[in-house]
């Protein structure tokens, strides 16, 4: 049925020249009656020529609405001159009515409710019917006139329908374009951001490297040990600083200038502790556990973990509602770093995490997958079974190359 119904609105015009058939082949079983005299006043062609003609309009009602409204108009006229009792294929000014009500130009729109609202008049004016008393005679134009004026009707909704969906779509599109725009404009403004947070971080590890360099060249016939160490501390973290500043080389663009300021280390996992008392001070219950060996991670990473778990518990705030609480895991792997992040609060629509951001300055989960990314980590963000919202995240200790 769905391939039929297809079909059929690809063939409009096929459609109405199967209709307009069916009438044409009423029309002369009403025009001839069983002994092949006229069964109206005006001639038997006549009526004949103008069921035909009334029957081609109906057939190219869609291709033409306005013109054929006009073809309409002259061969009603014609039929009241030529005096022709209404005939079965009359039903064709019903239906270009409403065709031009919901397909034509405003103009022909106009003109088709005007004619529907005299058509019946004057019909009855010119075949009264002499049994009738003149009030009854009022009555039935009346009567007559209803089927047009609603036929006028429906096909006007039809246009207002039509235009009003049009409209929606428009505007939904547009947004989606809005969107997207927004999308990139705050993956922009979030790699821009992380690209300062990593500029800072290489520039302490080189800071790191110098005073150690110092220190070393300083003990260096003094205490040969401590030297050795110091070597072994500017050789670990120059490693680290070259992996930073690969990543910070993706994100940098071509212009881009750095804001001026003081160097200095960039939140780490041992700060998480201090956000979560933070949260725990402001309200929000929070579940916080530790698994595995705790070791030194890159920066990077430790920047990607505290940043993940700020976003998502400034988001179980703004979202989770008045009685939420969460969790927080975070899970040392022999080759990652895993976090999770769960709260049972009411939650928000997901459009909400992936725009809004922790503190004003990120971008919710965009931002999140953006800092997960230049690490080389994956992200999973979404609502929880029953409620709630989960976030999980594996970081890898070794840079993606």
């Amino acid at each position: 049925m769905q391939r039929l119904y297809d079909f059929l609105r690809r063939h409009p015009t096929g459609v109405d020249c199967f209709w307009a058939v069916v009438l044409l082949g009423l029309s002369g079983v009403s025009v001839v009656n069983t002994d092949g005299a006229p069964h109206h006043h005006g001639s038997f062609a006549a009526a004949w020529a103008i069921s035909t003609v009334l029957c081609v309009i109906l057939a190219l009602r869609r291709r033409l609405p306005d013109l054929m409204l006009v073809a309409v108009l002259v061969t009603g006229l014609a039929q009241l001159i030529l005096d022709v009792e209404p005939l079965v294929a009359d039903f064709t000014m019903l239906v270009i009515i409403y065709t031009v009500a919901a397909n034509g130009a405003l103009w022909a729109s106009r003109l088709a409710l005007a004619t529907s609202l005299v058509a019946a008049s004057l019909a009855q004016l010119r075949w009264p019917n002499e049994q009738v008393s003149g009030l009854g005679q009022l009555a039935l134009a009346v009567f007559q006139t209803v089927p047009f004026a609603l036929a006028w009707v429906l096909g006007d909704s039809m246009r207002t329908r039509r235009a009003y969906f049009a409209q929606l779509e428009e505007r939904a599109a547009r947004l989606e374009k809005e969107r997207e725009a927004q999308a990139k404009v705050a993956v922009a403004a979030e790699r821009a951001r992380i690209a300062r947070e990593l500029h800072d971080v290489v520039a302490h590890n080189v800071s790191v490297m110098v005073v150690q360099a110092d220190g070393a060249a300083y003990v260096l016939d003094a205490a040969p040990d401590q030297a050795r160490q110091a070597l072994e501390t500017i050789s670990s973290t120059g490693r680290q600083a070259l992996a930073e500043m690969r990543r910070l080389l993706g994100v940098l663009r071509t212009g881009e200038h750095q804001e001026s300021g003081e160097y200095v280390p960039q939140p780490d996992v041992e700060q998480i502790d201090d956000l979560i008392e933070q949260c725990r001070d402001a309200g929000l219950p929070v579940d916080f556990k530790v698994e595995g060996t705790p070791r030194p991670l890159p920066s990077g990473v430790e920047l990607t973990a505290y940043r993940i778990v700020q976003e998502a518990l400034t988001n179980t705030r703004k979202h989770g509602g008045a009685e939420a609480g969460a969790s927080v895991r975070l899970v040392y792997f022999d080759d990652g770093l895993g976090l999770l992040v769960e709260d049972d609060g009411k939650g928000a629509p997901h459009e909400l995490y992936e725009e809004g951001g922790a503190d004003g300055q990120g971008h919710g989960l965009i931002g999140m997958r953006e800092r997960v990314g230049m690490v080389g980590g994956t992200l999973d963000a979404g609502p929880r079974p029953g409620g709630g919202f989960r976030i999980s995240a594996l970081l890898p200790l070794k840079p993606a190359h």
